[in-house]
Protein backbone atom coordinates (compact mmCIF):
# COMPACT_ATOMS: atom_id res chain seq x y z
CA UNK A 1 0.00 0.00 0.00
CA UNK A 2 1.25 3.14 -0.98
CA UNK A 3 2.49 5.86 1.82
CA UNK A 4 0.01 9.25 1.67
CA UNK A 5 1.99 12.56 2.08
CA UNK A 6 0.62 15.98 2.57
CA UNK A 7 3.01 18.42 1.89
CA UNK A 8 2.82 21.66 3.58
CA UNK A 9 4.58 24.62 2.46
CA UNK A 10 3.73 28.59 1.31
CA UNK A 11 6.47 28.47 -1.45
CA UNK A 12 4.73 27.10 -4.77
CA UNK A 13 8.32 25.76 -5.74
CA UNK A 14 9.06 24.09 -2.77
CA UNK A 15 5.42 22.55 -2.94
CA UNK A 16 5.82 21.48 -6.47
CA UNK A 17 9.27 20.34 -6.34
CA UNK A 18 8.66 18.47 -3.27
CA UNK A 19 5.84 16.63 -4.83
CA UNK A 20 7.33 15.94 -7.69
CA UNK A 21 10.56 14.13 -5.73
CA UNK A 22 8.18 11.92 -3.44
CA UNK A 23 5.98 11.12 -6.69
CA UNK A 24 9.25 9.59 -8.11
CA UNK A 25 8.92 6.76 -6.04
CA UNK A 26 6.50 3.87 -6.14
CA UNK A 27 5.64 3.63 -2.71
CA UNK A 28 4.90 7.18 -1.85
CA UNK A 29 1.74 8.81 -3.20
CA UNK A 30 1.60 12.76 -2.35
CA UNK A 31 -2.19 13.25 -1.52
CA UNK A 32 -2.33 16.96 -0.87
CA UNK A 33 -0.78 19.96 -0.30
CA UNK A 34 -1.15 23.44 1.82
CA UNK A 35 0.27 26.95 1.80
CA UNK A 36 -0.26 27.42 5.70
CA UNK A 37 -0.42 25.87 9.03
CA UNK A 38 -4.34 26.76 9.38
CA UNK A 39 -4.82 25.12 5.79
CA UNK A 40 -2.71 22.57 6.93
CA UNK A 41 -4.95 20.67 9.85
CA UNK A 42 -7.89 21.22 7.68
CA UNK A 43 -6.46 19.22 5.18
CA UNK A 44 -4.93 16.51 7.94
CA UNK A 45 -8.23 16.55 9.18
CA UNK A 46 -10.02 15.48 5.78
CA UNK A 47 -6.99 13.54 3.75
CA UNK A 48 -5.62 11.63 6.60
CA UNK A 49 -2.20 11.36 5.30
CA UNK A 50 0.45 9.06 6.49
CA UNK A 51 2.94 11.37 6.93
CA UNK A 52 3.32 15.56 6.74
CA UNK A 53 6.08 17.12 5.51
CA UNK A 54 5.50 20.47 7.31
CA UNK A 55 7.63 23.85 6.96
CA UNK A 56 8.44 25.89 9.90
CA UNK A 57 7.72 29.62 8.88
CA UNK A 58 4.53 29.85 7.17
CA UNK A 59 1.91 32.72 7.35
CA UNK A 60 -1.69 32.56 8.81
CA UNK A 61 -0.83 29.76 11.51
CA UNK A 62 3.52 28.71 11.37
CA UNK A 63 4.43 25.61 11.62
CA UNK A 64 4.98 24.92 15.19
CA UNK A 65 1.25 25.62 16.16
CA UNK A 66 -0.23 23.49 12.70
CA UNK A 67 1.93 20.51 14.44
CA UNK A 68 0.20 20.81 17.63
CA UNK A 69 -3.11 21.54 16.53
CA UNK A 70 -2.75 18.59 14.14
CA UNK A 71 -1.35 16.52 17.08
CA UNK A 72 -4.55 16.95 19.25
CA UNK A 73 -6.89 15.42 16.46
CA UNK A 74 -4.82 12.49 15.03
CA UNK A 75 -1.12 10.36 15.41
CA UNK A 76 0.61 11.04 12.33
CA UNK A 77 4.67 11.67 12.06
CA UNK A 78 5.10 15.44 10.99
CA UNK A 79 8.52 15.66 9.35
CA UNK A 80 9.82 19.48 9.40
CA UNK A 81 11.75 21.08 6.87
CA UNK A 82 13.79 24.01 8.62
CA UNK A 83 16.58 26.72 7.12
CA UNK A 84 20.05 26.28 8.30
CA UNK A 85 20.35 28.98 10.77
CA UNK A 86 20.51 29.84 14.26
CA UNK A 87 17.01 30.76 13.94
CA UNK A 88 15.60 28.13 12.10
CA UNK A 89 17.28 25.81 14.72
CA UNK A 90 15.16 27.27 17.76
CA UNK A 91 12.10 27.25 15.37
CA UNK A 92 12.91 23.06 14.59
CA UNK A 93 13.55 21.82 17.74
CA UNK A 94 10.04 24.59 19.15
CA UNK A 95 8.99 22.19 16.53
CA UNK A 96 10.00 18.77 17.80
CA UNK A 97 9.06 19.85 20.85
CA UNK A 98 5.15 20.52 19.52
CA UNK A 99 5.20 17.16 18.40
CA UNK A 100 7.26 16.63 15.16
CA UNK A 101 9.02 13.62 14.63
CA UNK A 102 12.47 14.51 12.85
CA UNK A 103 13.41 17.42 10.66
CA UNK A 104 15.21 17.91 7.18
CA UNK A 105 17.12 20.76 5.60
CA UNK A 106 14.84 22.73 3.28
CA UNK A 107 18.17 23.03 0.95
CA UNK A 108 18.54 19.47 -0.23
CA UNK A 109 22.17 20.07 -1.17
CA UNK A 110 22.76 20.27 2.57
CA UNK A 111 21.17 16.58 2.92
CA UNK A 112 23.87 14.61 0.99
CA UNK A 113 26.90 14.74 -1.12
CA UNK A 114 24.89 14.75 -4.39
CA UNK A 115 21.42 15.42 -5.58
CA UNK A 116 20.91 11.73 -6.44
CA UNK A 117 21.81 10.83 -2.66
CA UNK A 118 19.66 13.88 -0.84
CA UNK A 119 16.60 12.86 -3.24
CA UNK A 120 17.29 9.27 -2.15
CA UNK A 121 17.79 10.26 1.92
CA UNK A 122 14.36 12.27 1.73
CA UNK A 123 12.67 9.39 -0.15
CA UNK A 124 13.75 7.14 2.76
CA UNK A 125 13.32 9.33 5.77
CA UNK A 126 9.16 9.89 4.53
CA UNK A 127 9.31 6.08 4.49
CA UNK A 128 10.95 5.33 7.59
CA UNK A 129 8.62 7.61 9.75
CA UNK A 130 5.62 6.60 8.29
CA UNK A 131 5.99 2.81 9.49
CA UNK A 132 6.03 4.12 13.08
CA UNK A 133 2.91 5.36 14.12
CA UNK A 134 2.21 7.56 17.54
CA UNK A 135 0.26 6.26 20.87
CA UNK A 136 0.00 6.73 24.36
CA UNK A 137 1.41 5.28 27.06
CA UNK A 138 0.15 5.68 30.62
CA UNK A 139 2.04 7.82 32.59
CA UNK A 140 4.11 6.49 35.62
CA UNK A 141 6.44 8.47 38.35
CA UNK A 142 9.14 7.33 36.61
CA UNK A 143 8.52 9.05 33.48
CA UNK A 144 6.29 11.93 34.24
CA UNK A 145 7.87 15.44 34.21
CA UNK A 146 6.75 16.00 37.74
CA UNK A 147 9.26 13.33 38.51
CA UNK A 148 12.51 14.70 36.90
CA UNK A 149 14.67 17.27 38.42
CA UNK A 150 14.27 20.97 38.64
CA UNK A 151 16.06 23.14 35.32
CA UNK A 152 18.35 25.47 36.05
CA UNK A 153 16.10 27.76 33.80
CA UNK A 154 13.01 27.14 32.02
CA UNK A 155 12.95 27.64 28.28
CA UNK A 156 10.47 25.96 26.43
CA UNK A 157 11.21 22.48 26.73
CA UNK A 158 12.06 20.26 23.94
CA UNK A 159 9.71 17.06 24.23
CA UNK A 160 8.44 18.22 27.42
CA UNK A 161 4.94 17.76 25.98
CA UNK A 162 5.35 14.61 24.12
CA UNK A 163 6.99 13.20 27.42
CA UNK A 164 4.26 14.75 29.77
CA UNK A 165 1.39 12.77 27.46
CA UNK A 166 4.07 9.55 27.33
CA UNK A 167 4.00 10.04 23.51
CA UNK A 168 6.07 7.28 22.14
CA UNK A 169 6.10 5.60 18.76
CA UNK A 170 5.77 2.09 18.14
CA UNK A 171 5.04 -0.54 14.58
CA UNK A 172 1.71 -0.14 13.31
CA UNK A 173 1.46 -3.87 13.52
CA UNK A 174 0.90 -4.08 17.01
CA UNK A 175 -2.25 -3.61 19.02
CA UNK A 176 -2.82 -0.43 20.59
CA UNK A 177 -5.43 -1.63 23.54
CA UNK A 178 -3.39 -4.37 24.24
CA UNK A 179 -0.73 -4.89 27.09
CA UNK A 180 2.90 -4.59 26.75
CA UNK A 181 4.74 -7.76 27.26
CA UNK A 182 6.19 -7.90 31.23
CA UNK A 183 9.84 -6.63 31.51
CA UNK A 184 12.29 -8.43 32.91
CA UNK A 185 13.88 -7.44 36.21
CA UNK A 186 16.42 -5.47 35.19
CA UNK A 187 19.94 -6.38 37.36
CA UNK A 188 23.19 -4.64 36.87
CA UNK A 189 25.83 -6.26 36.05
CA UNK A 190 28.27 -5.13 38.39
CA UNK A 191 30.92 -3.40 35.86
CA UNK A 192 33.17 -0.18 36.97
CA UNK A 193 32.46 2.26 34.21
CA UNK A 194 34.50 5.33 33.15
CA UNK A 195 32.87 6.80 30.34
CA UNK A 196 28.93 6.63 29.25
CA UNK A 197 28.58 6.96 25.14
CA UNK A 198 25.19 7.75 23.62
CA UNK A 199 24.74 7.71 19.40
CA UNK A 200 21.22 8.32 18.16
CA UNK A 201 20.08 10.15 15.08
CA UNK A 202 16.27 10.18 13.83
CA UNK A 203 14.13 11.02 16.89
CA UNK A 204 17.27 11.72 18.69
CA UNK A 205 16.76 15.28 20.13
CA UNK A 206 13.75 14.13 21.93
CA UNK A 207 15.45 10.56 23.33
CA UNK A 208 18.32 12.51 24.43
CA UNK A 209 15.94 14.83 26.32
CA UNK A 210 14.24 12.26 28.36
CA UNK A 211 17.48 10.61 29.38
CA UNK A 212 19.62 13.16 29.98
CA UNK A 213 16.68 15.65 31.90
CA UNK A 214 16.40 12.41 34.38
CA UNK A 215 20.14 12.65 35.26
CA UNK A 216 21.23 13.64 38.71
CA UNK A 217 23.17 16.61 39.23
CA UNK A 218 26.14 14.42 40.66
CA UNK A 219 25.95 11.73 38.15
CA UNK A 220 29.45 10.32 38.33
CA UNK A 221 30.31 9.69 34.52
CA UNK A 222 31.54 11.84 31.58
CA UNK A 223 29.52 11.62 29.18
CA UNK A 224 29.75 11.72 25.24
CA UNK A 225 26.62 12.24 22.67
CA UNK A 226 26.45 11.66 19.30
CA UNK A 227 23.36 13.19 17.25
CA UNK A 228 23.43 13.40 13.56
CA UNK A 229 22.28 16.92 13.04
CA UNK A 230 23.71 20.00 11.43
CA UNK A 231 26.52 22.34 12.58
CA UNK A 232 24.19 25.12 12.84
CA UNK A 233 21.70 22.99 14.70
CA UNK A 234 23.81 21.52 17.55
CA UNK A 235 25.16 24.69 19.48
CA UNK A 236 21.14 25.56 20.20
CA UNK A 237 20.55 22.09 21.02
CA UNK A 238 23.07 21.74 23.34
CA UNK A 239 22.33 25.06 25.24
CA UNK A 240 18.70 24.19 25.43
CA UNK A 241 19.43 21.08 26.95
CA UNK A 242 21.73 22.42 29.34
CA UNK A 243 19.31 24.64 30.14
CA UNK A 244 17.04 21.77 31.54
CA UNK A 245 19.05 19.15 32.79
CA UNK A 246 20.83 19.08 36.24
CA UNK A 247 24.00 17.65 34.60
CA UNK A 248 25.71 20.67 32.33
CA UNK A 249 25.65 20.31 28.74
CA UNK A 250 28.05 21.63 25.98
CA UNK A 251 28.59 21.57 22.44
CA UNK A 252 32.16 19.55 22.56
CA UNK A 253 35.45 21.84 21.45
CA UNK A 254 39.05 20.60 20.65
CA UNK A 255 41.01 19.78 23.48
CA UNK A 256 38.21 19.38 25.97
CA UNK A 257 39.24 17.01 29.29
CA UNK A 258 36.23 14.55 30.09
CA UNK A 259 34.85 15.60 33.55
CA UNK A 260 32.08 13.66 35.53
CA UNK A 261 28.57 15.15 35.14
CA UNK A 262 29.26 16.72 31.70
CA UNK A 263 27.42 15.45 28.62
CA UNK A 264 29.61 16.48 25.18
CA UNK A 265 27.97 16.96 22.05
CA UNK A 266 29.34 16.25 18.89
CA UNK A 267 30.20 19.50 17.04
CA UNK A 268 27.69 18.94 13.49
CA UNK A 269 29.70 18.38 10.33
CA UNK A 270 32.66 17.31 12.50
CA UNK A 271 34.33 14.03 14.13
CA UNK A 272 34.71 13.93 17.64
CA UNK A 273 37.53 11.78 19.04
CA UNK A 274 38.32 10.62 22.29
CA UNK A 275 42.40 10.55 22.87
CA UNK A 276 44.62 10.09 25.83
CA UNK A 277 44.30 7.61 29.15
CA UNK A 278 41.13 6.41 30.79
CA UNK A 279 42.31 8.81 33.98
CA UNK A 280 42.85 12.04 31.61
CA UNK A 281 40.80 11.65 28.54
CA UNK A 282 40.39 14.69 26.13
CA UNK A 283 38.24 15.00 23.26
CA UNK A 284 39.70 16.10 19.26
CA UNK A 285 37.27 17.40 17.27
CA UNK A 286 38.37 17.65 13.64
CA UNK A 287 37.22 18.92 10.11
CA UNK A 288 36.09 15.77 7.93
CA UNK A 289 35.88 15.81 4.09
CA UNK A 290 36.28 12.69 3.56
CA UNK A 291 33.93 11.20 1.20
CA UNK A 292 33.96 7.62 2.80
CA UNK A 293 32.04 8.79 6.03
CA UNK A 294 28.47 9.92 5.35
CA UNK A 295 27.79 11.19 9.14
CA UNK A 296 29.56 14.05 10.67
CA UNK A 297 29.72 13.54 13.54
CA UNK A 298 30.00 9.51 13.47
CA UNK A 299 28.88 7.20 16.22
CA UNK A 300 31.17 4.73 14.96
CA UNK A 301 34.06 6.96 14.97
CA UNK A 302 33.89 8.38 18.73
CA UNK A 303 32.42 5.03 19.90
CA UNK A 304 35.74 3.44 18.35
CA UNK A 305 38.24 5.87 19.78
CA UNK A 306 36.18 5.10 22.98
CA UNK A 307 37.18 2.13 22.78
CA UNK A 308 40.86 2.43 22.38
CA UNK A 309 41.24 4.92 25.62
CA UNK A 310 38.57 3.17 28.11
CA UNK A 311 38.61 -0.06 27.09
CA UNK A 312 35.91 -2.32 29.23
CA UNK A 313 34.85 0.55 30.72
CA UNK A 314 32.17 1.84 28.64
CA UNK A 315 28.39 1.79 28.82
CA UNK A 316 27.41 2.93 25.07
CA UNK A 317 23.48 3.32 24.03
CA UNK A 318 22.20 3.20 20.46
CA UNK A 319 19.16 4.91 20.32
CA UNK A 320 17.04 5.83 17.83
CA UNK A 321 17.99 6.43 14.28
CA UNK A 322 17.84 5.41 9.89
CA UNK A 323 20.86 2.66 8.81
CA UNK A 324 23.64 1.56 10.92
CA UNK A 325 25.90 3.65 12.51
CA UNK A 326 27.22 2.57 15.30
CA UNK A 327 27.13 -0.68 14.61
CA UNK A 328 31.51 -1.17 14.27
CA UNK A 329 32.22 1.06 16.98
CA UNK A 330 29.82 -0.72 19.06
CA UNK A 331 31.24 -4.35 17.85
CA UNK A 332 35.02 -2.42 18.66
CA UNK A 333 33.65 -1.76 22.38
CA UNK A 334 32.68 -5.39 23.44
CA UNK A 335 35.59 -6.91 21.88
CA UNK A 336 37.73 -4.55 24.42
CA UNK A 337 34.83 -5.86 26.95
CA UNK A 338 32.37 -2.66 27.26
CA UNK A 339 28.83 -2.93 27.64
CA UNK A 340 25.94 -2.38 24.58
CA UNK A 341 22.79 -1.17 25.06
CA UNK A 342 20.19 -0.99 22.85
CA UNK A 343 16.65 0.90 22.33
CA UNK A 344 14.26 -1.17 21.81
CA UNK A 345 11.64 -1.34 18.66
CA UNK A 346 8.92 0.06 20.54
CA UNK A 347 9.91 3.10 21.77
CA UNK A 348 12.14 4.18 18.38
CA UNK A 349 11.13 6.37 16.04
CA UNK A 350 13.32 4.21 13.44
CA UNK A 351 14.51 1.25 14.59
CA UNK A 352 17.74 1.64 12.14
CA UNK A 353 20.67 2.09 14.29
CA UNK A 354 19.77 -0.13 17.44
CA UNK A 355 17.93 -2.77 14.69
CA UNK A 356 22.12 -2.79 13.62
CA UNK A 357 23.22 -3.41 16.63
CA UNK A 358 21.44 -6.22 17.97
CA UNK A 359 21.13 -8.14 14.67
CA UNK A 360 25.14 -8.04 14.68
CA UNK A 361 24.98 -10.06 18.47
CA UNK A 362 26.28 -7.21 20.21
CA UNK A 363 23.55 -5.77 22.54
CA UNK A 364 23.99 -6.60 26.22
CA UNK A 365 20.60 -5.30 27.20
CA UNK A 366 17.24 -3.61 24.95
CA UNK A 367 15.48 -1.19 26.90
CA UNK A 368 12.91 1.42 26.45
CA UNK A 369 13.39 5.13 26.40
CA UNK A 370 11.40 5.69 29.38
CA UNK A 371 13.56 3.64 31.56
CA UNK A 372 17.04 4.73 30.17
CA UNK A 373 17.85 7.09 32.69
CA UNK A 374 16.82 5.12 35.54
CA UNK A 375 18.95 1.62 34.51
CA UNK A 376 21.62 3.73 33.54
CA UNK A 377 22.01 5.00 37.45
CA UNK A 378 21.38 1.60 38.10
CA UNK A 379 23.99 0.46 36.03
CA UNK A 380 26.50 3.03 37.30
CA UNK A 381 26.10 2.14 41.36
CA UNK A 382 23.86 5.27 41.12
CA UNK A 383 20.42 4.18 41.23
Amino acid sequence: MSIKVLVVDDSSFFRRRLTEILAGDMEITVIGTANNGKEAVEKAMELKPDVITMDVEMPVMDGIAAVREILKQQRVPILMFSSLTHAGAKATLDALDAGAVDFLPKKFEDIARDKGEAIEVLRQRVKAVARRRLFVRPTTAATTPAAAPAARTTPAPLARTPLARAELLRSPERNESSEATPERPFKASGKNYKLLAIGTSTGGPVALQTIITALPANFPLPIVLVQHMPAAFTGAFASRLNSLAKIEVREAVDGDLLKPGVAYLAPGGKQMLVEGSENQAKLRIKDDDSPRITFKPSVDITFGTAAKVFSDKVLAIVLTGMGSDGRDGCRLLKQFGSKIWAQDEASCVVYGMPQAVTSAGLTDVEVSLPDVAGKIMAEVGHG
